[in-house]
């Protein structure tokens, strides 16, 4: 089964035909800036322009997935932290499926790339509760029970040292503050990690986004009650998801 899956982001929108039978790429990944400013209509046309450039390699009918750096309920958008604030309340599946002629399923980024672990990386056969954190410019979050996606849960936005974790724990937060590996994950990771497992007692903790191509770095520091490994469909993991999504979420009455 072919699906694509687009991956909106703030400085890029990447694309590519995904074989969901192994969950991997059928065609070269494709990538066209972010327009500035990120409004609907120039994302849209953005989104549309990478899909075309991947069915010229790789034809694919069918929906398409999108996973958008924002809360996303039914298909309209709920959060702007790091997109155009024009895009609160907006229809972001209408508009999507008005500039493509076909139907789009949007969903928060690390929904989607939570889902591509679940399916086809680090959480691929695992049950119980698993946590899923990609660590970069913010810190995003998916939580999965027995493989079921509990959506937007936006953990990264959680209050700790008297403002978002993710100004003080993400991996920009690292650069920021200048702290070396061990005293970022000692000081910073760890105690957010304990913060959300007092709250959710998580069986697996998954860290992805881009500092999961370095774990030997930081993880040696890490200190967890709940089993915890880096992620391993890195920079591929957000498009994968997005076409889970456009498989699954037409037929699934729970997204």
């Amino acid at each position: 089964m072919l699906r694509i899956g687009v991956d909106f982001g703030a400085t890029g929108i990447k694309g590519a035909v995904v074989d969901l039978d192994l969950g991997e790429l059928a065609s070269d990944r494709h990538r066209i800036p972010t327009p500035q400013p990120s409004t609907p209509i120039a994302v849209a046309a953005t989104i549309a322009a990478v899909v075309n450039e991947t069915t010229d390699e790789v034809a694919c009918d069918g929906p398409i997935g999108c996973a958008v750096p924002a809360v996303v309920v039914n298909g309209v958008v709920r959060t702007a932290a790091n997109i155009d604030g024009s895009w609160l309340g907006a229809d972001g599946r209408a508009r999507l499926g008005n500039a493509l002629g076909r139907d789009a399923v949007l969903l928060n980024d690390a929904d989607a790339a939570g889902l591509a672990e679940m399916r086809f990386g680090a959480g691929a056969g695992r049950t119980g509760t698993t946590l899923l954190l990609t660590l970069g410019t913010g810190i995003g979050s998916a939580v999965f029970v027995n493989g079921r996606l509990l959506s937007n849960t936006e953990l990264g936005h959680l209050v700790m040292w008297g403002d978002s974790a993710e100004e003080q724990a993400s991996a920009k937060a690292r650069e920021d503050l200048d702290l070396d590996w061990q005293e970022w994950a000692e000081t910073r990771v760890n105690p957010y990690l304990a913060y959300l497992e007092s709250l959710l007692w998580p069986d697996l903790i998954i860290i992805g986004g881009g500092i999961s191509k370095k774990p030997g770095r930081f993880f040696p520091f890490l200190r967890t009650r709940a089993e915890i490994i880096p992620a391993q469909l890195k920079n591929n993991a957000g498009i994968v998801g997005a076409a889970v999504a456009a498989e699954e979420a037409p037929s699934d009455p729970s997204w």
